[in-house]
């Protein structure tokens, strides 16, 4: 062998030694830089607004009205805690009233839109053809976006006689239409009642005062040996103070709901019950335009083994108060929140509470919790012309032969003896 080739054998290691580190080195991670911690302080962030309002003011292409940008970043604040909160300036709190007509609807300011959630029977809204689930994107051609909550439903109001246009689209058929209506002193719409041969069926379209009186009349003349059903689909508006005294009407003693405010203890309220007779099955209809008062009164009766049928109620179970401003304006902010006698969120005034995000919803497994109460029996969607009454009469019945089967045998041998014994005691008497 030559000798080259022997001394290339010898150096091949030496030279894999040196080289083998620099080829093969393992790649060395970038230094990472130091994050500063991020400030836990919600309000650390004003100092980035008074810099922005500064820009604004110094580099805009044309001159704006800080006054205006002021006021909107205010409401817009506002809204993003609740819809229902509002910011009023000086002016709007020297406005006058703009008189006691209106158009009878209710609505709920969504951002760039008004939803409708109540239309009253027999009202100039009704006899349009507004249904709840409507959307108003204009008023007299303004555009909803720049009103608070409280500037809305000024709008909506006046005196008897004049005209309001609307920009409506219909949730029916999506037609985009202007429709001008005439504002009428509004009656306070009658409680309803539908008599069947196999059930009754009650409602009412608020829980102003006076309710549970009128309720109490019209349940003297209904077959108590028939179930009762309470509509409360398109019920919204009113007090708890109220809803305590109708869920008197069909139940016993027992929670209605619990008011909550911050740095407050808080207020529980109870049902006041009524001693009426009872009726031999009562179900409530509710559905996703039963909102306020209406969903502590389904939550109360849901509590008491009373069965709930329709959809998850709207979740505005809150309270807003007016608080004044050093300027001279106010700030109307929803301060309290209502829990329903199932501990139920009825109503929320910003952030969902943690208790409320980790609470799960067997109604509809995989969705995150919502306020608002949750029926036992879900009729998805029902369009105004489907009546629910045969289902829920087939679901009681079902549920009443379930009931019965499920007696153990020993307590079956004699119904005889059963029935008699039952006549032998007053059927209010009240057992512990």
């Amino acid at each position: 062998m030559h000798q080259r080739t022997w001394l290339s054998l010898l150096t091949l290691p030496l030279v894999a030694m040196f080289t083998y580190p620099v080829v093969f080195r393992p790649v060395q991670e970038a230094p990472r830089k130091e994050l500063k911690p991020v400030s836990q302080d919600p309000l650390a962030g004003l100092s980035d607004i008074q810099d922005v309002l500064s820009l604004i003011k110094d580099h805009y292409v044309d001159p704006p009205d800080m006054e205006k940008v002021l006021n909107g970043g205010i409401q817009a604040a506002l809204e993003r805690a609740h819809p229902l909160n509002a910011y009023l300036t000086p002016e709007d709190l020297r406005l006058p009233d703009p008189g006691p007509a209106s158009i009878g609807i209710q609505v709920l300011k969504r951002q760039i839109y008004a939803q409708v959630m109540g239309v009253t029977a027999g009202s100039p809204a009704a006899k349009a053809g507004f249904q709840p689930g409507d959307v108003i994107r204009k008023v007299d051609g303004d555009s909803i976006g720049p009103m608070s909550s409280w500037t809305l439903e000024r709008r909506l109001r006046g005196v008897a006689g004049s005209d309001i246009s609307l920009l409506r689209y219909a949730a029916a058929n999506g037609e985009l239409k202007k429709i001008t209506l005439k504002r009428e002193l509004i009656a306070r719409p009658p409680a309803f009642v539908r008599k069947e041969a196999k059930a009754n069926l009650i409602g009412m379209e608020d829980l102003t005062p006076g309710r549970a009186v009128e309720l109490q009349a019209l349940l003297k003349d209904l077959d108590h040996k028939l179930p009762l059903i309470l509509d409360l689909r398109r019920c919204n508006g009113g007090s708890l103070s109220e809803a305590a005294l109708v869920a008197g009407l069909l139940v016993g003693a027992g929670p209605l709901a619990t008011i909550q405010e911050t740095g407050k203890a808080p207020i529980p309220l109870a049902i006041v019950p009524a001693g009426l007779p009872p009726f031999a099955k009562v179900a409530v209809l509710q559905g996703p335009w039963t909102c306020g008062a209406a969903e502590a009164l389904s939550s109360a009766l849901k509590f008491q083994s009373v069965p709930v049928f329709g959809e998850r109620t709207m979740g505005l179970g809150v309270e807003r108060t007016r608080f004044p401003l050093r300027q001279g304006g106010a700030a109307e902010v929803v301060n309290k929140r209502w829990l329903g006698a199932g501990g139920e969120f009825l109503g929320v005034g910003g952030e969902k509470p943690a208790a409320m995000k980790a609470k799960a919803d067997p109604a509809h497994p995989g969705e995150a919790a919502q306020a608002g109460v949750t029926p036992d029996h879900l009729f998805k969607n029902l369009k105004p012309e489907e009546d629910p009454l045969p289902r829920i009469l087939e679901i009681l019945e079902e549920k009443g032969k379930a009931a019965q089967w499920s007696i153990p045998r020993q307590n079956r041998r004699d119904p005889v003896l059963v029935s008699g014994l039952m006549n032998r005691f007053p059927a209010d008497r009240d057992w512990v």
